[in-house]
This record gives C-alpha cells, sequence and structure tokens, in this order.
C-alpha cells in the first residue's frame, strides 16, 4: 500500500470548522510536504480549483500548478500528482508545463490527475466556457489524447472538435517513461469509458472496501476488453485515529456537526449539480469531502490497520488521506499505522 494525502491547497477539508488551523499558505504547504516524505508518505495530491469550495469563495486557496513547481525543488522523493482540469488548460501548453516540473523534480515525481470541472459559478467568473457532462468528457478525451502523443512524439497534427495544432514538437520530453502517470476518477459511463482507455489509474471517491472491490473489478475487466495493462487504484479517505474508539468517535461527532449556513454549502449544491454519481450524498458527506468518511479509517490503531489491509485485498494501491488538523494528524497515522505497517511486513 502507498499512503498519499491531500495539500490543504484550501486551509482544510471540514465544512463545518471554520479555522482547522492549517492556513492556505505556501509557508504551512511546504513545511507540511517536506515534512510528510520525512514520516512515510509517497504522494501529495494538489487540488486545483481558483475558488475556495470549502471554506468559500471569498476565501483563499493556493493555485496548483506554480505551488507544484515550487514543492518539485524543495522536495526529494514525494510524488507530485496535480490536478488538471482541460476546461482551463490548453493541452500543448500543459504538457510542455508539466514536463518542465518533472525535469525540476527529477525521478519522474510529476503525475497528473485528471478532472473533468463541475463548478458553474467558477467557470463564468474564471471567463472560461462551462459544458454540459457527457461534452466535458469529450473534450477531455481529446485533450488526453493531445497530451500523451506530444510527451511521445514530436511532429504531428491533431484535429478535432475541441482541439486542433499542427506539427507539434515538445522538448524537452518528460522524465518519467513511457509518460507520467494519469490518474482520474469518476462514477459516470462517460468517465468510465475514457478512464479505461485513456488512463493508468483510477482513483475513487471514499467506500467501503467491499463495494471498492466492484469498482475494481469492473474497470478492471473494461482494461482487459481492450487490451490494455492493469491500472494502479486509489481511495479517497478520512482518517481518524485515537487511542480508544469512544475518542476517535467524539472527534467524528465534532467534525459533523453540519451547519446548512456554512460558507461552502452553496458550491456543495452546484458540485451534486454538476457531477452523475452512483449513490445518494447525505449532509455527513457534506461535512467531508471526497466521501471520505465513508471509508472507514476511524477507530482505534488496530481497527484502522484492520480497515487499510481489507482495502488492500480488495485491490487498492493508494490510500489517499485527509485529515485536520493536518500536520499533527498525519504524524500519528504515521506513527501508528504506516511505521507500524512497515514493521510488521519487515519481520
Amino acid at each position: 500500500m502507498r499512503y498519499g494525502y491531500w495539500l490543504p491547497v484550501f486551509g482544510g477539508w471540514l465544512r463545518n470548522v471554520d479555522d482547522e488551523q492549517m492556513e492556505a499558505t505556501w509557508a504551512y504547504n511546504s513545511r507540511l510536504a517536506r515534512r510528510s516524505e520525512e514520516i512515510g508518505y509517497d504522494l501529495t495530491l494538489i487540488a486545483e480549483l481558483n475558488l475556495n469550495d470549502i471554506k468559500g469563495v471569498e476565501a483563499p486557496s493556493l493555485d496548483a500548478w506554480s505551488t507544484a513547481a515550487a514543492l518539485a525543488a524543495v522536495t526529494k522523493r514525494l510524488e507530485l500528482m496535480v490536478a488538471v482540469r482541460p476546461t482551463f488548460h490548453q493541452p500543448a501548453l500543459l504538457a510542455k508545463q508539466a514536463a518542465n516540473i518533472d525535469h525540476i523534480a527529477g525521478k519522474g515525481r510529476l503525475s497528473l490527475n485528471v478532472v473533468s470541472s463541475w463548478w458553474a459559478d467558477e467557470a463564468k467568473k474564471y471567463g472560461v466556457e462551462f459544458e454540459q457532462h457527457d461534452d466535458r468528457y469529450a473534450r477531455t478525451t481529446e485533450w488526453l489524447q493531445i497530451v500523451d502523443r506530444l510527451w511521445r512524439e514530436d511532429h504531428f497534427s491533431f484535429s478535432g472538435n475541441h482541439y486542433a495544432i499542427d506539427d507539434a514538437v515538445l522538448q524537452p520530453k518528460p522524465i518519467t517513461r513511457p509518460r507520467p502517470v494519469i490518474y482520474a476518477g469518476g462514477e459516470s459511463e462517460a468517465a468510465k469509458v475514457m478512464i479505461s482507455r485513456w488512463c493508468d489509474a483510477y482513483v475513487m471517491h471514499g467506500d467501503e472496501p467491499s463495494r471498492v472491490r466492484q469498482k475494481i473489478d469492473d474497470m478492471s475487466a473494461r482494461r482487459e476488453r481492450i487490451g490494455l495493462p492493469p491500472m494502479l487504484y486509489g481511495v479517497a479517505a478520512y482518517a481518524i485515529v485515537r487511542n480508544t474508539e469512544a475518542e476517535a468517535r467524539r472527534e467524528l461527532e465534532r467534525i459533523t456537526n453540519v451547519k446548512q449556513s456554512a460558507a461552502g454549502y452553496e458550491n456543495y449544491q452546484q458540485w451534486l449539480a454538476g457531477t452523475r454519481l452512483e449513490q445518494q450524498v447525505s449532509l455527513e458527506d457534506y461535512s467531508v469531502s471526497n466521501r471520505g468518511l465513508r471509508s472507514g479509517l476511524i477507530g482505534t490503531p488496530d481497527q484502522v490497520a484492520t480497515r487499510v489491509g481489507e482495502f488492500e485485498a480488495a485491490g487498492v494501491d493508494l490510500l489517499l488521506l485527509q485529515c485536520s488538523p493536518q500536520l499533527e494528524e498525519m504524524e500519528r497515522f504515521a506513527e501508528t499505522i504506516i511505521k507500524q505497517k512497515s514493521f510488521a511486513m519487515a519481520t
């Protein structure tokens, strides 16, 4: 199992807690990233939104790509999974930018998390066209084809419904061969068709291991039918590790004290309207993004370690963690789960 985490570029993950003691600043995020690779984390996901959908549109949020470039220069082994939304980035320009960051980071540490946009108001405020759901995936499919070819070859042309380039050249190519890993998530049929054909890894919202196993089996079958190698699989999870189950439950109650007047509630409603999910969501899901609580990493170290083992048995390669306050809770998770599981494997 590999352990990753969302970089708190929005100043936290809890919609019902105003101040999580984790500022949306370069100082905090760079400190967190540098410390995370010292204590056993493998990857950080740098989300991309120009507005803050967790704390409200007036709250600060860091730009994903300039943050990734800076982190590439101050970290040594951490994989930087940077979110990118095709509606906000021309494919050839993004391919060039990503290849450059890959060289800054070295050792093939850059990867992409491709996200089809969902937030209509953000697009309007930033002057970007907002398309309907399946149209966004059609655009993303063309976008992925161009990026992939630019990373592999020169002097090719492409003409589609959304993009056209002529005699393209990109040098230097990325260090990572044959290309940086491309992650993506989505639960609609359009998303699954695109991801199974054009991506390397599938990232899922939080869920219990048995349902995750069903999703992995489905995507694995899709890959096999089109003759492509197995994918990597990641799952979102919100972690609460405490000495006793009662302590963990008290923390869970604190963070799910739902207030519909919270600053991010209207944005959350737009996300629901702009996506196609396999399950109905609850106000508890609203409290923590990406349905992270459903993964069940809540309890004593033994309980959480057992749950991690269930995800491993289901075929999960990567856990993408959120916690709050992030630095302190990640230290606790590293000491009680990552370190202990590594010790158990070594012995």
